[in-house]
C-alpha cells in the first residue's frame, strides 16, 4: 500500500504548495497576505511565530486598527486552501499562545531547504575530491537558488532571506565549476565562474576560480585581465591590495 504523497512548498520563484496530482498556484493563494504568511511561516516553521510579528510583517506600513481580527481572517483562508489539498485544516496551522505554526507532515518538502543541503552534498563531495559526484546536487542547487524570492515585497527579514539565497547561489556555482572541469564542461564551468564574479566582485576566491579555469582554456591574456581588474576594484573600492594566494596564481600566469 502506498503512502500519502509528499508535500512540496515552492517558496522561490513563483509560490505554490504541491500535493501529488493536486497544485496550489500563487493565484489561488488568499492575496498577498495569504501569499507572504505562507512563506514567512514555511521558513519559520521550526518555530511558533507570533502574531504580531506575522502582522508587522504583513501590515509594515501600518497595522490595522483591528489587525487580530484581520489576520486570523488571513490565516483561516490560508488554511482552508491547504485543507483543499487534504491536509487537515485544524493540524496544519495550529494557533496557541497568540502564535502560529506551520506543521507539515514529517517527510515534507521544501524548496530553499532542499538547495541548502544539496550544497552542503556538493561541497561534502568536493572536500572527499569526488567532484562528479558534486554535479547533480550542485545544478540543484543553483536552479533554486536563482529564482527571485517574494517578488515585490521587501522588509528586513526578506532581504535577509534573500542575501542567504544569494549566498546558497555563490556557493553552489562554486561547486558547479569544480564539477563542470572534472566532467570536461570548460565553456559551462566558465560561464558558471563568471556568474559568482558577477554575484560576489569583491570575492577574491571567485577571481581565482575564474583565471584558474581560463588557464585551462588555453587563455592566460584573459586571465591575467581578470587579475587586473581584481586588483583595480579591490584597490578603487575597499583600499586594499590582492592576497598572497591570488598574487601566487598571477606570478604562476606571468610565468
Amino acid at each position: 500500500m502506498f503512502g500519502e504523497p509528499m508535500l512540496r512548498f515552492y517558496l522561490a520563484g513563483e509560490v505554490a504548495v504541491e500535493r501529488g496530482e493536486q497544485l496550489l498556484r500563487e493565484a489561488d493563494l488568499p492575496g498577498r497576505q495569504g501569499r507572504l504568511a505562507l512563506v514567512y511561516l514555511a521558513v519559520e516553521r521550526e518555530r511558533a511565530v507570533p502574531q504580531s510579528e506575522l502582522a508587522e510583517l504583513l501590515w509594515q506600513e501600518s497595522l490595522p486598527a483591528s489587525w487580530p481580527v484581520a489576520l486570523s481572517a488571513v490565516v483561516s483562508k490560508l488554511r482552508q486552501k491547504l485543507g483543499s489539498l487534504g491536509l487537515d485544516r485544524d493540524r496544519i496551522i495550529p494557533n496557541a499562545f497568540r502564535c502560529y505554526q506551520l506543521r507539515p507532515p514529517p517527510d515534507t518538502w521544501i524548496d530553499l531547504e532542499a538547495a541548502a543541503e544539496a550544497v552542503h552534498q556538493a561541497e561534502g563531495a568536493l572536500i572527499a575530491n569526488q567532484p562528479q559526484a558534486a554535479y547533480g546536487p550542485a545544478l540543484i542547487a543553483a536552479t533554486i537558488a536563482r529564482r527571485p524570492f517574494l517578488v515585490g515585497e521587501d522588509s528586513p527579514w526578506i532581504a535577509a532571506c534573500r542575501q542567504r539565497q544569494r549566498d546558497l547561489l555563490v556557493r553552489a556555482l562554486d561547486c558547479r565549476v569544480e564539477a563542470l572541469l572534472a566532467n570536461g564542461e570548460v565553456a559551462l564551468a566558465l560561464d558558471q565562474a563568471r556568474a559568482a564574479v558577477e554575484l560576489e566582485p569583491y570575492r577574491e576566491s571567485g577571481y581565482r576560480r575564474l583565471m584558474q579555469v581560463l588557464v585551462k582554456q588555453g587563455d592566460r591574456g584573459e586571465a591575467i585581465r581578470v587579475y587586473n581588474e581584481c586588483r583595480r576594484l579591490l584597490a578603487d573600492e575597499l583600499g586594499v591590495t590582492p592576497s598572497s594566494e591570488t598574487e601566487s596564481l598571477r606570478r604562476s600566469l606571468a610565468g
